[in-house]
């Protein structure tokens, strides 16, 4: 008979703040860069807080920062693409996460990017891209959860995934 082995009971900690960050910080989450084509011209952004809804009809949200110049623009176009990253976007990851000298169009000029159904930017490598129709907006604390219904799917499912963890990125 296997015995079971118990983990020494951590103390107790409120999930305010700085505790819950760290929390989150040990949960492996696929990275995505969330892009769109607004008035101003394309944006797009780093995200992990990316999940499906619904499979009929096929629905994404993801959960952007309510100050976000990506999500005004979104909320703008009424669309958005979520492209997630093979293990090889490391640095594209790091230049959509403002971890670069580089912003507006300079980060689009790091890749090669075509558009699907609704004129966002699509990640011509990427894993798998959800080319979305923004259908609706809740507002959650300091973030906004954008539900997309999925118009058209691209992507090259090839290679392995990126992920993100202890606020740093790894393959899988």
């Amino acid at each position: 008979m296997t015995k079971l082995v118990q983990a020494e009971p951590r103390a107790i900690v409120a999930p305010g703040g700085p505790a819950f960050r760290q929390a989150m910080a040990q949960i492996a989450s696929a990275v995505h860069v969330v892009t769109t084509l607004g008035p101003a011209g394309r944006a797009g952004m780093t995200a992990t807080s990316v999940a499906s809804v619904s499979d009929e009809p096929p629905t994404m949200l993801v959960c952007i920062e309510g100050a976000s110049r990506t999500l005004a623009a979104i909320e703008s176009s009424g669309s958005f693409c979520i492209n997630t990253l093979s293990d090889t976007h490391e640095e594209l990851a790091a230049i959509f996460a403002k971890r670069r000298n580089l912003d507006g169009e300079a980060r689009f000029a790091t890749a090669d990017w075509i558009t699907l159904a609704t004129g966002a930017p699509v990640l011509a490598e990427a894993l798998v891209s959800f080319d979305c129709r923004l259908i609706d907006v809740h507002l959650v604390a300091t973030h906004r959860i954008l539900i997309g219904e999925v118009v058209a799917l691209g992507g090259t499912g090839l290679g392995g995934g990126l992920v993100y963890r202890r606020r740093g990125f790894g393959a899988v």
